[in-house]
């Protein structure tokens, strides 16, 4: 079959996820849907294995995943994550914890393998697992393949019910303070300078017409793409490490603008190409290797997300932050964006009796909420995922 039919197979079912995704405002997950489609048709033979390898994204996608790295490194100021320094600070808490709850305890009951599967793919999103998936297989642990993949595609089942719970209930208790002459937003001064407010004019390093350049953007995302790998091979350090220090550096630095790869209008086609690596991942896995994973997996997401929990506790004492603020901020490691935005915006509108209080409650989470997202699903896990996978 023509390499363009495939892709046209493979990104129909991804749309598809897409659109029940957003109907369902991400209870269900796009990857869910994906991932669980290309499985039944390649089990059933509708799809061939060598199908999704000959669409040619597989490999397109391979060598983006430096690249993008290098883009999420720019998607959020330094100023901003310095500002949030509570929510990184709880969030970092919580992903240690469970990292280290999961070791102590799937290793002697599953082996260190399993529990380094899991470890990466849990506590962050598509990178990390992607980072884990692959170290697997150079490793030749080809029987844990289905662990990562389904503890990737059934965390945020959890994740997403219990943070919409938890933030409702701190939403009440905003509504309730709402009068108090001592009740302060923690969230007003990062959200302005947050992704999601109006882009300020910078200097940047390159001249402004130059910015404006699609070609010129990625030109300077595959420079950090290529100096990542070149680096990871001179010290050994995973080159997803480097691409990320680069992407935050960069920004910092003005050598890149705030959320590079969108600016370069090219992140539609570039997530497209990181689906297949992971759905292209699933090539080999078989019925019985699910099956026989699903008392790992569970055990894994019980005992991480309770170790995300206990972690957000400790942080919360510290920061003295209640736990319905807390937990809910370290849980954003098993879904991310859009799926912290989404909740933040639900639970504003359900709780919030009027606009004044819908705005309230919208400024005092939504900063932490992507903060905490950002710290563990963009930063945190590939950090845990690059260096876990070289112990194994």
């Amino acid at each position: 079959m023509e390499p363009i039919f495939i892709a046209v197979i493979l990104v129909a079912i991804i749309a598809l996820g897409e659109v029940l995704s957003l109907s369902s405002r991400a209870k269900i997950p796009t990857l869910l849907v994906v991932v669980a489609s290309v499985f039944i048709l390649l089990q059933t033979g509708i799809l061939p294995e060598s199908y999704i390898e000959a669409s040619n994204l597989v490999a397109f996608g391979g060598m983006l995943v430096p690249v993008l790295i290098v883009h999420l490194g720019t998607m959020i100021p330094l100023s901003v994550i310095i500002k949030q320094y509570k929510a990184v600070s709880i969030t970092l808490i919580g992903l240690i914890i469970s990292v280290a709850a999961m070791l102590a305890i799937i290793t002697p009951l599953f082996g260190y393998g399993t529990a380094v599967a899991g470890a990466g793919p849990l506590t962050g999103g598509i990178i990390a697992y992607i980072v884990t998936s692959e170290g697997l297989a150079e490793a030749g642990l080809i029987t844990l393949a289905a662990i990562p993949v389904v503890v990737f595609t059934l965390q945020n089942l959890v994740g997403m019910p219990l943070t919409s719970i938890l933030l409702s209930k701190y939403a009440h208790t905003i509504r309730e303070d709402i009068h108090n002459e001592e009740y302060m937003t923690e969230g007003d001064d990062a959200l302005e300078e947050s992704a999601l407010s109006a882009d300020e004019p910078k200097k940047m390093l390159f001249p402004e017409k130059y910015m404006k350049s699609n070609f010129f953007l990625l030109f300077l995302l595959f420079i950090g793409g290529a100096l990542a790998v070149w680096l990871d091979g001179l010290t050994g350090v995973n080159n997803s490490i480097w691409a990320l220090a680069i992407g935050i550096t960069g920004a910092a630095l003005r050598f890149y603008p705030e959320r590079t790869m969108d600016k370069a209008n090219s992140s539609g086609i570039t997530m497209v190409a990181l689906i297949v690596v992971v759905v292209n991942s699933l090539v080999g896995v078989t019925w019985d290797q699910v099956v026989s994973s699903l008392l790992p997996v569970f055990c894994i997401i019980l005992i991480g997300t309770t170790g995300l929990v206990l972690g957000a506790v400790i942080g919360g004492k510290l920061f003295k932050w209640k736990p319905t603020k807390s937990i809910p901020i370290v849980l954003t490691a098993l879904y991310g964006f859009p799926g912290d935005y989404l909740i933040v915006e639900e639970v504003s509108r359900s709780v919030g009796r009027n606009e004044a209080e819908q705005k309230r409650i919208m400024n005092e989470l939504v900063a932490p909420m992507l903060i905490g997202g950002f710290t563990s699903v963009t930063v945190g896990s590939i950090v845990i995922a690059s260096i876990l996978i070289q112990t194994i």
